[in-house]
């Protein structure tokens, strides 16, 4: 059967039919010296063109008052807004935008990524000492041979 331009296949030759067909979780435990340091931290590898979505559940309340933003090296607030005091960023609350809510919260804007932009999420003004947040990625390739992968914390 031929396919045509409006048809994507993934790695496993099947159909892609949603914006979002492929789910990925970045757990991301915050210490001082190294994944709570301030500056980007890598969340996800990505190459090709992409429509991804990102929010963000904390599973235990996060210390210190640092800023927190996601997005990518060209624009570090793109994806998810800047959290001006980190530590209002407790367990149980979506990160979604710049006030996290307990509960629910709306499924986030879609975005294009272009060539391959890593999301980062950059922590500044202070490091965050303590906490975990589960980062979520939804989205779909734009072209064949595009791949996202979780970035290991360092």
């Amino acid at each position: 059967m031929a396919l045509d331009q409006s048809q994507q296949i993934d790695a496993n030759r099947r159909t892609v039919n949603s914006n979002q067909a492929f789910l990925l979780k970045a757990p991301w435990t915050f210490s001082t010296l190294t994944t709570g340091a301030t500056g980007a931290h890598t969340l996800f590898t990505v190459t090709g063109d992409w429509l991804v979505s990102i929010f963000g559940i904390c599973n235990t309340d996060l210390t210190g008052a640092a800023t927190l933003e996601v997005g990518v090296a060209s624009n570090t607030a793109g994806l998810l807004a800047q959290i001006a005091d980190a530590t209002t960023l407790d367990d149980g609350k979506i990160y979604v935008d710049a006030t996290p809510a307990t509960g629910v919260e709306a499924i986030p804007a879609t975005f294009v990524l272009n060539d391959g932009a890593d999301i980062i999420m950059t922590i500044g003004s202070t490091a965050i000492t303590a906490g975990q947040v589960d980062f979520y990625l939804t989205g779909r390739p734009l072209e064949n041979d595009c791949a996202i992968s979780v970035t290991t914390p360092a």
